[in-house]
Parts: C-alpha cells; sequence; structure tokens
C-alpha cells in the first residue's frame, strides 16, 4: 500500500470515528478514559497539535467543535452527567 492510500484510508477511520463519538452522546468522557485510555479531549488535543505542527492555526476550542460537531460548552450543556 503506498503512502497517498494509507493517509486517505486513515483519514477516513478517523472520520468515521468522529462521526460514532458525535451520535453516542451517552458514552461520557470519563467513561471512554477508563475504558480506552483517551477520550473526545484527547481527540480534539491530538487534532490541534497535529495543526499546530504544520503551522495551521487552529486553537483548543475549534479543534473542540470539529470533534464534537458543535461548541464544547453546547456538548456539556446537553450531553454531560
Amino acid at each position: 500500500m503506498d503512502d497517498q492510500t494509507r493517509t486517505e484510508l486513515e483519514a477516513a477511520a478517523f472520520r468515521t470515528l468522529v462521526e460514532h463519538l458525535r451520535t453516542r452522546t451517552d458514552v461520557q468522557n470519563i467513561d471512554l478514559m477508563e475504558l480506552a485510555g483517551f477520550c473526545r479531549n484527547c481527540l480534539s488535543r491530538w487534532y490541534a497539535e497535529a495543526a499546530e505542527a504544520r503551522n495551521i492555526p487552529l486553537d483548543k476550542e475549534e479543534a473542540r467543535e470539529i470533534v464534537y460537531g458543535m461548541p464544547y460548552s453546547e456538548w456539556k450543556a446537553n450531553y454531560q452527567k
């Protein structure tokens, strides 16, 4: 498999993971941390770090909105227990 294909497959898998996490609002971040060792906030931090490594301006809240599909404050108000 060439690098471009691998990158495209990884990107597709990432998008599927993000969409899955957006629909599973019943699963709390603490549950993810306890079971998987990462949560939505970790994923958004990694996203922001990847952008920073490429000199792409993206702050923490923007990265969270990408992962959560809405502003983090809105997600917390609606779904955090």
